[in-house]
């Protein structure tokens, strides 16, 4: 982990579907990258979503089993409600 920049590692943490998107801001982007110049554990982790986005992508939605499918969108809107 590496706190020493403008950017904290829990920042990016929340900035990686962004950063992925290419949503961030330049001045963001930039910060987020020289973090991940620094920090392998960041790097880690966004290789890690890079992966998990890849793997999901191929998974069709017929594969999923109704009473999962249904489990897994309460989970989410329940974590969309959390204050931040």
């Amino acid at each position: 982990m590496s706190d020493t920049d403008d950017l904290p590692c829990q920042e990016l943490v929340e900035l990686v579907t962004d950063y992925l998107d290419d949503h961030l801001p330049l001045s963001t982007r930039r910060q987020f990258e020289a973090h991940l110049a620094q920090c392998s554990g960041c790097g880690a982790y966004l290789e890690q979503m890079r992966q998990t986005i890849r793997t999901m992508g191929q998974l069709l939605t017929e594969s999923i089993e109704p009473e999962a499918r249904d489990r897994l969108l309460e989970v989410f809107r329940d974590w969309k409600r959390r204050p931040a």
